[in-house]
């Protein structure tokens, strides 16, 4: 009997979720049950999808679009479960069925979007959608619908459809290779150190890392790992430039150890075959490809945004290398500055400008309060609530489960969360959904999760944040809310389902509510005393707010656009870390500041094809963000009830119903200029009187 009969799809843990709260139940769910399930499912959603194709029946928007979005629930299901674990709670298993599942699913929807019976009856459709009557977010679907199949190959000869299905599925297999390379370098790479190294480093990090010693079976001593929750602040605060260096070289050689896990090799072929695929689909460039449905449309757009923020960061932060190199003088430093030293001497000189150390911060940025301020926040704009679960297993037992309710009382969906780092869990912070929200056939709630790398506190000990980790808490949290939120009827369209460069804004916009003071006033208590921030503290913290503004713009920057140079070209480079090399001479990048994501590790354009031509997209949403924001100072009120309204119906409810302008103009009534977003980083100077 083939796997595909030996599944039943209507009795599985995996598609069938009858967990608590409508869960899958992970207690009945291994590592090694995933590859039958998924065979079965993809068989399942063939047969689905011929049966679409093959209908006698005239095509219609019901017999066609609708049940083409309704297609193949069993491989939604296990799709997500899976992607879950692959992300957030890998093993060698899963690993394995990753690298063999990758190309199957790329191999699965290039059949799809190739499958001339099926586009034929969509492309009838799309030439007869004027004549239809439909609604505009059914429209836009239809037309979406078809841009995509034919962007995917859907109008090529058979030798042009059988060539685009290989690339694909050669790009799925080297997406899953290069992150599970960054992975094994991240896991395998640990600096033990004992009492005598560790001057310089405060209490909380100390904490941190000898927790992390003990999981790797040291207790008793002290380990840095390549977790930005470890590795960040002991560049910041250990006075020995020895280690400094040790860490840094180690967390930005990941990727690019000469090794089994090199991705010097993965990089390479997936330039090569993304520019290949873009020619065969018509267009000039990948980046012609992946930006021809965004708001910036072409990479000149983009570059006319990079470029004057790359100058204006760069002007700033040479400034601040001045005053950098003064500190390292005064200390009896006699080497240039060097990357492993900015940080630390960044950090020496915010003491001196605002007599502030942001470890004063620490005790009064408690994960748990941190928590509760996102949830009083959403309270407060959209008027929802969360109510905690306990005794519910998930993939992991650090998940935690809230359900949520709007604030009539009625169910919205669910919340969880997912905060630790270790060494199963890939590194960085992220929101995905187990299911979507929508109202199509039977309709759906959102089940919404967050994943982040905050380093786990010893037994008995809080947990607290940096600035900038609470900052990414309320980010993975906005997005989150854009998921929950969501009030359309087509899947395709819901929830962050929206062009890249605008789903950052509702992520973005709601770090905004972590400084506002009434809020920090509330939250930001000492995890000891209860006491709340000091008035002084906070001045000061809002003070040195964009302090640093230089330095963490040109590493973001010069990711965004060495990502840009990439994709932008018609070919691909010979050498990409030469071309590195050389995109960064040629934009004058400071020596001593390193990309935030160097190419061997940059998993947002690698792992994957997410963020690929679109790192730029923070940015471009910033400079939504920053107006937004700047729309609620206006009216003197960051909870105004009538902006917050017109925010959830425009913004976070609307999923991709309709043109992200059309929605940005219906919430704002203009589109931004870059000016606050600048302002915003320190980058634009005010004029007087003026606030953010």
């Amino acid at each position: 009997m083939s796997s595909e009969t030996a599944i039943d799809l209507n009795n599985n843990p995996l598609t069938l979720w009858n967990g608590p709260l409508g869960l899958p139940d992970f207690t009945r769910i291994g590592s090694g049950d995933f590859g039958p399930v998924f065979d079965a499912a993809l068989a399942a959603h063939t047969e689905e999808i011929d049966a679409i194709a093959g209908s006698a029946n005239a095509p219609t928007i019901e017999n066609t679009l609708a049940a083409l979005e309704l297609a193949g629930d069993p491989l939604d299901r296990v799709s997500a479960i899976f992607w879950c674990m692959a992300g957030a709670n890998t093993n060698d298993i899963i690993q394995a069925t990753e690298r063999e599942i990758s190309p199957k699913m790329a191999r699965h929807f290039s059949a799809i979007s190739m499958n001339a019976k099926l586009f034929a009856r969509i492309d009838e459709l799309y030439q007869r959608r004027e004549s239809l009557g439909l609604d505009p977010e059914t429209l836009r679907v239809l037309e979406k619908t078809w841009k995509r199949f034919v962007k995917a190959g859907a109008k090529l000869d058979e030798a042009g459809k059988k060539r685009l299905a290989a690339i694909n599925e050669e790009l799925a297999s080297l997406g899953a290779k290069f992150g599970q390379n960054v992975l094994a370098d991240e896991r395998d790479w640990v600096l033990f150190l004992d009492e005598p190294d560790l001057s310089g480093l405060p209490e909380f990090l100390k904490n941190a890392m000898a927790e992390a010693a003990e999981m790797r079976g040291q207790k008793g001593r002290y380990a840095v790992t390549l977790s930005r929750s470890i590795y960040e602040p002991f560049t910041t605060y250990s006075e020995r430039r020895d280690l400094r260096e040790k860490a840094f070289r180690a967390f930005t050689g990941r990727g690019e150890t000469g090794g089994p896990t090199d991705n010097g090799q993965v990089v390479k072929d997936t330039l090569r075959l993304r520019a290949e695929k873009a020619k065969l689909v018509g267009y000039d460039s990948y980046a012609d490809l992946k930006l021809d449905d965004t708001m910036a449309k072409t990479p000149p757009a983009v570059l006319e945004l990079l470029g004057p923020v790359w100058k204006k960061a760069r002007e700033k932060a040479g400034q601040d290398q001045v005053e950098l190199e003064r500190l390292a003088a005064a200390e009896g430093s006699n080497n240039p500055l060097a990357a492993w030293d900015w940080r630390h001497y960044q950090e020496k000189l915010r003491a001196e400008k605002f007599a502030f150390d942001e470890a004063e911060l620490k005790p009064y940025l408690q994960l748990e309060r941190i928590i509760e301020a996102c949830f009083d926040v959403a309270g407060r704009l959209f008027g929802l609530s969360f109510a905690e679960k306990k005794g519910i297993t998930a993939w992991h037992p650090d998940v935690r489960v809230f359900e949520v309710r709007n604030a009539d009382g009625s169910y919205r969906g669910l919340f969880m969360a997912d905060y630790f780092a270790r060494p199963s869990k890939r590194s960085g912070a992220w929101m995905s959904s187990l299911q979507s929200g929508y109202r199509l056939g039977k309709g759906s709630s959102p089940v919404i999760y967050n994943v982040m790398n905050f380093a786990k506190a010893a037994e008995g000990k809080p947990c607290l944040l940096s600035l900038d980790e609470a900052k990414t808490l309320f980010h993975e949290f906005g997005h989150a809310l854009h998921g929950m939120l969501t009030d359309v009827t087509w899947p395709s369209v819901a929830g962050t389902s929206v062009s890249r460069d605008f789903v950052e804004l509702p992520s973005q916009l709601y770090e905004h509510w972590l400084t506002v003071p009434e809020v920090l006033e509330k939250h930001a208590l000492h995890y000891a005393t209860g006491d709340p921030m000091p008035k002084q503290l906070l001045d000061k913290m809002l003070a040195a707010s964009t302090f640093g503004a230089g330095f963490a713009t040109v590493e973001f920057t010069a990711s965004a656009m060495v990502d840009m140079a990439y994709h932008s070209r018609s070919d691909a480079p010979e050498n990409p870390l030469a071309f590195e090399a050389q995109t960064l001479e040629r934009i004058g990048m400071p020596d001593a500041i390193a990309m935030r994501h160097r190419t061997p590790h940059f998993q947002h354009i690698f792992s994957g094809d997410g963020y690929s031509a679109g790192y730029y997209s923070y940015l471009w949403s910033e400079v939504l963000d920053a107006d937004a924001f700047a729309a609620f100072e206006e009216t003197g009120d960051p909870f105004n009830p009538e902006l917050a309204e017109k925010l959830r119906r425009h913004i976070y409810a609307a999923g991709g119903s309709a043109d992200p302008e059309e929605l940005y103009t219906a919430f704002r009534d203009k589109m931004p200029t870059p000016d606050a977003m600048l302002k915003k980083r320190g980058l634009l100077p005010m004029r007087a009187g003026e606030e953010l």
